[in-house]
């Protein structure tokens, strides 16, 4: 009866046993067909690549020795005595050796080449090749500025094995998986070395992970800690091995392993981290950084060479120790590379733009799905310039802390600003700041922020007046007080900025000076559909209202909208449509879309360059006088102040022959700032201009006019030892002005104050 029931039981047993192995088997077979299907037909997605505009070069070139330079070591080019690859330069003198990298544009495919440049205090002088041939224009390759990666946050650059320094896998294997040449996907002996090493040395140094099982966590399984997710991790890293070639296995760890968080993005694979924390491609890391990444992927977090750069430091040269240790390099190479700072990059330093990137997304969005944009593997050419991206932070900054101190702002945040720059007959934006922390992916003031743009307002209202063809510069407009009846509303009463009364005046002084009333009194007399129609045409998107304070701007805009409007000014009255983005590619090279220049005449070319005269002499003699101490002598620009009621927001923007720049300077809750856009905005304004290179404004005159010279306080012709403040302005072949009575006598105009009075109400003004 015991001999029974033992055969049965072991019956049972063997049943039980059976049916393990049969559901093993069939668990290991379902994971075998994830594994093979997964991984042999694996689709990394591929966020959209996003490059800036290439720095040209060529004979001429405003671009000093220094300047040039810094080009080079924004590209992290490495300075060397000789040349010994792409990505390095020599330099003696002003005489440079580039090794340019071979790089994709966006019309062309450029392979390395050597070039000689010669450059000077006033910019290049010559060009030429290895050979001594010259080169008419060659370009520095584009900088990548970031990319747009999914919801889930993964971004990576994929790598083949010919873009991988060959001592990256070897680390890998010396420090990670020392068997990984000979293992199944797992190695027990491996485990028990790693706990020997780490009790030895009180610290972790070595993992049990397989570099198989650690891709498999992260291609295939979640983050979860327990039996089951080790037995899987185990079964699929040994079914990984059986179908594929350590080469595919070695391959895909390099591109898919996490090595860094960057806010919302993960930063996957070895590709990404060298841009992400060096700026270059891996291919051209030295030995300390490829060692850093080493260091890096044993846990991201915890040796974040920014965060705990001490940390990853002391991890680095543990590293170090053990490539020199399996003979992947020499001893002393070693001790070399552990001399070495980590030399990573400060966050954003590599030219991340999140505002900059904001304009891109949207303006992809119109024409591709989002799945093209975050797994298609495309390529983005941009127009922007990061030479003035950084001017334009760099003066931002220095200006709003100057500002700051100088009104003791400690009553909450500091002040805020935004940034628009972009050339006049392309439309492509060069530069967008979105904040005063420009590195910052947060809120971005320069495509959300709508606030009133006051008399940034004012030259589409005498762009208006003089279309009607019954008004231009020298004609005579009132500046006397207005009551405008609004029905269920307090009459409108406004007044000049400066509570004063003119009289009449002529219309240059109205602009240059932002007279209030004068412009009101004008616009009723035009309409202000007229007006509005004026805006709409220059590329406002929306209906600004029909009230009688949009001709005061109480209406809001963002400063990409200013800088729609004031584009059309600087070119010439034709609208051109902002441009963030050049091209696209396909990931196969394919060009996909080329963003062309629209552009459409949309208001009178003798008008618009009345306007840009009237605006030059807001620099000359109005509200943007101050500005002439910053600019070069003699340079020519025109601008316009704008500032909202009871000084919340203060604007400049306007334009020089090679840019128009557009600055808002305010607080985010919209406390009063106590600026004016001259005191506040102005100072960002002009000195950007100043360290772009302005060239001059030099519209041709229409030949419908001619210039003439009038007293800017009167509009009469000047007469002798009669008109002190004579202006020049432009008007219709048929327009005379007036000439001054007898004896002087002006309509009853108050005298013009002192350049002393000018002096003080300017000083009383920034220091409001």
């Amino acid at each position: 009866m015991a001999a029974g029931r033992r055969v049965k039981i072991w019956h049972y047993l063997l049943a039980v046993v059976l049916l393990c192995v049969i559901v093993l088997a069939i668990y290991v077979v379902h994971l075998d067909r994830i594994v093979t299907t997964q991984f042999e037909g694996r689709r990394w997605t591929l966020p959209a690549q996003v490059y800036a505009a290439p720095q040209e070069l060529y004979a001429g070139e405003d671009l000093s020795a220094p300047d040039l330079e810094h080009e080079l070591q924004r590209l992290q080019y490495r300075r060397v005595d000789h040349l010994d690859r792409p990505g390095s330069y020599s330099r003696q003198g002003d005489h440079f050796q580039v090794s340019l990298r071979a790089t994709r544009f966006s019309d062309e495919a450029r392979a390395a080449m050597v070039l000689n440049v010669a450059s000077s205090g006033a910019g290049i002088t010559a060009l030429t090749d290895i050979t001594g041939k010259d080169v008419a224009i060659a370009r520095l390759e584009p900088l990548l500025i970031g990319s747009i990666f999914p919801i889930h946050g993964e971004d990576r650059i994929v790598v083949t094995p010919a873009q991988v320094p060959p001592m990256l896998p070897a680390a890998l294997k010396a420090v990670e998986d020392r068997n990984f040449d000979s293992h199944l996907g797992i190695d027990p002996l491996g485990v028990l070395r790693a706990l020997w090493v780490d009790a030895r040395s009180g610290q972790l140094e070595q993992g049990g992970s397989t570099l198989t099982q650690q891709l498999v966590k992260n291609y295939f399984l979640d983050s979860r800690r327990t039996a089951g997710r080790k037995l899987r991790e185990a079964i699929m890293a040994v079914l990984l091995e059986v179908h594929f070639s350590k080469t595919d296995i070695m391959t895909a760890y390099i591109n898919e392993i996490q090595l860094g968080q960057d806010g919302d993005r993960a930063i996957r694979g070895f590709g990404l981290a060298s841009q992400f924390y060096f700026g270059k491609p891996l291919v051209e890391l030295d030995v300390a950084q490829v060692a850093t990444l080493v260091a890096v992927a044993r846990g991201p977090s915890y040796y974040d060479p920014r965060r705990h750069p001490d940390r990853a430091l002391k991890r680095r040269n543990v590293v170090l120790g053990l490539m020199a240790e399996q003979k992947i390099i020499p001893a002393a190479d070693a001790q070399e590379a552990e001399a070495k700072p980590l030399g990573v990059m400060g966050r954003g330093s590599g030219g991340y733009y999140p505002a900059y990137l904001d304009l891109v997304r949207r303006t992809l969005r119109r024409d591709y799905r989002e799945q093209d944009l975050t797994e298609a593997g495309l390529t983005v050419f941009t127009n922007l310039e990061p030479r003035t991206q950084e001017l334009a932070e760099k003066i931002l900054e220095r200006e709003l802390t100057r500002l700051d101190h100088l009104h003791k702002n400690n009553k909450g945040a500091p002040l805020e600003g935004s940034v628009v720059v972009t050339a006049p007959q392309s439309g492509d934006v060069t530069a967008v700041i979105g904040g005063r922390e420009a590195g910052f992916d947060g809120f971005d003031r320069a495509l959300d922020a709508r606030r009133p743009i006051g008399s940034l307002v004012k030259p589409f209202v005498y762009l208006a007046a003089i279309e009607t063809g019954r008004y231009n510069p020298a004609s005579i407009i009132q500046d006397i007080p207005v009551d405008i009846k609004i029905p269920g509303s307090p009459d409108w009463q406004p007044e000049n900025f400066e509570h004063d009364i003119n009289g009449p005046i002529p219309m240059v002084k109205g602009l240059a000076r932002s007279l209030n009333l004068a412009t009101i009194n004008l616009g009723m007399d035009i309409g202000l559909d007229t007006v509005r129609h004026s805006l709409q045409r220059f590329g406002i998107e929306e209906d600004p209202p029909r009230i009688p304070s949009l001709l005061l701007g109480t209406f809001g805009l963002t400063p990409l909208d200013v800088a729609q409007l004031y584009t059309g000014l600087a070119n010439g009255g034709f609208k051109t449509n902002l441009r963030a983005v050049s091209a696209v590619l396909a990931a196969d090279g394919k060009a996909l879309k080329a963003f062309n220049l629209d552009v459409a005449p949309v208001a009178q070319p003798d008008a618009v360059f009345a306007v840009q005269m009237m605006m030059e002499q807001v620099i000359q003699r109005g509200t943007g006088v101050a500005a002439q101490s910053i600019l070069p002598t003699g340079i020519v620009v025109a601008g316009k102040s704008g500032t909202s009621s009871d000084l919340r927001d203060s604007w400049f923007a306007g334009f020089s022959g090679n840019a128009v720049a557009v600055v808002w300077v305010g607080y985010d809750d919209d406390r009063v700032t106590g600026l004016t856009g001259s005191a506040g905005a102005l100072g960002v304004w002009d000195r950007l201009l100043t360290a772009i290179g302005p060239t001059s404004v030099s519209s041709v005159m229409p030949e419908s006019l001619h210039p003439v010279s009038i007293d800017f306080k009167t509009g009469y012709l000047p007469a002798p030892n009669c008109s002190p403040d004579p202006v020049t302005v432009y008007v219709p072949l048929s327009f005379t002005p007036p000439e001054a009575p007898a004896g002087c006598t002006v309509f009853g105009a108050k005298p013009e104050p002192s350049l002393l009075d000018k002096a003080g109400k300017w000083i009383q003004g920034i220091t409001h």
